[in-house]
């Protein structure tokens, strides 16, 4: 079913509140009645910055995106991109029951998957663009929807290691989703373009502390200033910049963690010697501040530590 509407102007932006701050997800159940059944018209568009997945237990969940509208049945899975109005509702008089996991993907890259994150940042299609691989190959859809149900399972027994198991399940269904896409949906960068970029990824990572620009980089490759940023966001979908910021606070993160150096000498260490700027940026991959993150992080330590024990 095509829509008209314009879903941009009618939309509500809603703010998603991690359950757990560090894994950047939010997954929770919901389940509804025979009695039930709702309009579509009723429910509001809306969006976030999140990508979300749909993953369908029992009866029927009627979506509707910008350009789609679908029924969902049993064992049935979807995805919805970041920031892409959508709406749902109820439309059988049928018991209901569902789970919504919504997530920041970005955030579960790290020093040695990072050249995936281009795949999943949606600079060229959405996200949505991949349930097709849903409609054509069952064996997917039923591996996508246990990675979905073994997610929201970990998150509600919080067992001791809970944390990496939803970790290794996020990479588990990026990887399934990224193998499954014969289409090419998500532009898989080839491993020449990525073997070109090496000598730079090396030299940031040799020189964090250091002033990084972006006239040295492109001089390693030989390339003009202009062609080197093109073509550094083309291969690993983020800018130069934008890498280098967050390999710093990667670094950091590990040296809060691992280290008693006070804050100021972490963000000296890693090459950002304005500590306003430190906070900004660690703040914007972490939604909460360097000391937040060492307490927090220590405090979810003893927590599953402790939890580990009781089981024991």
């Amino acid at each position: 079913m095509e829509t008209t509407i314009d879903t941009h102007t009618e939309a509500i932006n809603e703010e998603v509140i991690y359950q757990n701050p560090l894994l950047f997800l939010k997954i929770w159940e919901i389940s509804l009645e025979a009695h039930q059944s709702s309009v579509l018209e009723k429910h509001p568009w809306h969006y976030h910055k999140e990508v979300e997945f749909l993953a369908i237990i029992d009866g029927h969940l009627g979506v509707q995106s910008k350009h789609n509208y679908v029924v969902l049945g049993p064992g049935d899975v979807m995805v919805l991109g970041a920031s892409q109005p959508h709406r749902s509702h109820k439309p059988l008089a049928d018991t209901l029951h569902y789970v919504v996991f919504q997530i920041d993907l970005g955030k579960h890259f790290d020093e040695s998957t990072i050249p995936y994150l281009y795949c999943f940042s949606e600079l060229t299609e959405p996200l949505e663009k991949l349930n097709y691989i849903f409609d054509i190959d069952e064996a997917a859809k039923r591996e996508t929807h246990a990675f979905i149900m073994d997610i929201f399972n970990e998150s509600q027994s919080r067992a001791k290691g809970y944390e990496m198991a939803i970790s290794a399940a996020i990479k588990r269904l990026m990887l399934l989703l990224l193998r499954s896409d014969s289409r090419n949906m998500l532009n898989y960068t080839e491993e020449t373009e990525l073997n070109r970029l090496r000598p730079v990824l090396d030299y940031i990572n040799a020189h964090l502390k250091d002033k990084l620009c972006v006239e040295d980089a492109s001089a390693l490759l030989n390339l003009s200033y202009h062609y080197f940023i093109k073509y550094f966001k083309k291969t690993m979908g983020i800018s130069f910049v934008e890498y280098v910021n967050y390999k710093r606070i990667k670094r950091s993160e590990l040296l809060l963690l691992t280290s008693e150096l006070s804050i100021m000498d972490v963000s000296y260490e890693v090459g950002i010697s304005n500590m306003a700027q430190f906070y900004k940026l660690f703040k914007r991959h972490n939604q909460c501040s360097p000391r937040e993150f060492k307490v927090r992080m220590r405090n979810e330590s003893k927590a599953s530590m402790g939890a580990g024990s009781r089981i024991l």
